[in-house]
């Protein structure tokens, strides 16, 4: 692979390897814990709104950015190294879906500007703190039909999700982040459509960011949706030479160890990403999900001592309490080494 320049996050690749860094938890499960109304969502500038926008997580950057601080900075406080934007929807073409598409650049930016400002308030010389801009799957698919009926329909197309995605990348670099995560993909071909304006947009602006990808393993099959075996999936995305390729959601920790397995094996010279669910969905438990912070990061131990990951951290149903207990678990762990590196700082 041709080494790789980074204009930002440059200290991020050294971090690794010499340590297990540790990503953030879950936001949509901390914004429930806020027991926000409908007129929260909208504060004063969208009380007038025509549609419900209660659910619409990424609009509190603008109307709540206050919420979206305390959460980063909770994690932050409970030792996260990597802080996600709040911009897992933060697309055009998910935010039609409340009829905000003319929303996204600007939900992307602020969503960016919070992260960065609590990220730089806990930073330190010996522990700096990087902010990860999010990109999620969006609610529309390349691969797969609607229609059950028709399995050639498709109700979006490749070039609407390239340029949603390159509209949502420049925000995310505008404003402050350091990494870019393209994450919980459960169709590879929207996963393309985002590398596609990753990589347009680094050659249009001269910035050059570490890219971490994440998968989704949706259940006993070990595929994801749009039919990939974990390996075809890394062979489908490797080209983009991502810093770190990993699985997250769907699975709690003890389901995902196999696949957690098999990237590290056939991805011998790229990091490895685990954040895995808490468990299985429980709607009696107070997060939703039925693992505890002691038994999310006892798991998480595991692969760390199996010597399989270099990030690690939580997705739905886990808090600042699993990432304080799993920056705990594996603190004196040594993190997954590489046979060949591909990448090095930009010149001073």
């Amino acid at each position: 692979m041709t080494p790789i320049h980074y204009t930002r996050g440059q200290a991020l690749p050294e971090i690794l390897t010499k340590r297990i860094a540790i990503l953030d938890g879950a936001m949509g499960t901390m914004i429930q814990r806020f027991r926000l109304d409908e007129s929260q969502y909208r504060g004063e500038r969208f009380k007038d709104f025509p549609k419900d926008v209660k659910g619409n997580n990424e609009l509190l950057s603008l109307t709540r950015p206050d919420v979206i601080r305390d959460i980063h900075e909770g994690y932050l406080a409970a030792g996260a190294d990597l802080v996600e934007t709040n911009t897992f929807g933060a697309t055009s073409v998910a935010q039609g879906d409340y009829g905000m598409a003319d929303l996204a650049f600007e939900m992307n930016l602020e969503s960016a500007k919070i992260a960065r400002a609590a990220c730089d308030k806990f930073s330190t010389p010996d522990k700096p703190r990087f902010v990860v801009g999010a990109l999620g799957p969006t609610p529309k698919t390349a691969s797969i039909s609607p229609d059950v009926n028709d399995p050639g329909a498709r109700n979006v197309t490749f070039e609407a999700l390239r340029a949603a995605y390159y509209e949502q990348v420049q925000a995310l670099v505008q404003g402050g982040s350091d990494v870019l995560l393209v994450e919980t993909i459960f169709d590879t071909l929207n996963a393309k459509a985002a590398l596609f304006a990753i990589d347009e947009y680094f050659e249009s602006s001269g910035e050059r960011l570490p890219l971490i990808i994440s998968g989704t393993v949706t259940d006993a099959s070990g595929r994801i949706l749009s039919g990939q075996t974990v390996t075809a999936f890394w062979y489908s995305v490797r080209h983009a030479q991502p810093l770190a390729i990993g699985l997250n959601c769907a699975l709690g920790a003890a389901l995902m160890r196999p696949y957690i397995q098999e990237l590290s094996r056939v991805a011998p010279d790229t990091f490895i990403s685990c954040y895995p669910n808490a468990g299985l969905p429980n709607p009696m438990a107070e997060t939703g999900f039925d693992e505890t912070p002691e038994v999310t990061s006892r798991l998480i131990r595991e692969f760390a001592a199996e010597g399989l990951v270099n990030i690690v951290g939580g997705c739905c149903g886990t808090t600042p309490e699993h990432i304080a207990a799993i920056g705990q678990a594996v603190g004196r762990l040594p993190a997954r080494s590489l046979e060949k590196a591909f990448f090095y700082k930009e010149a001073a």
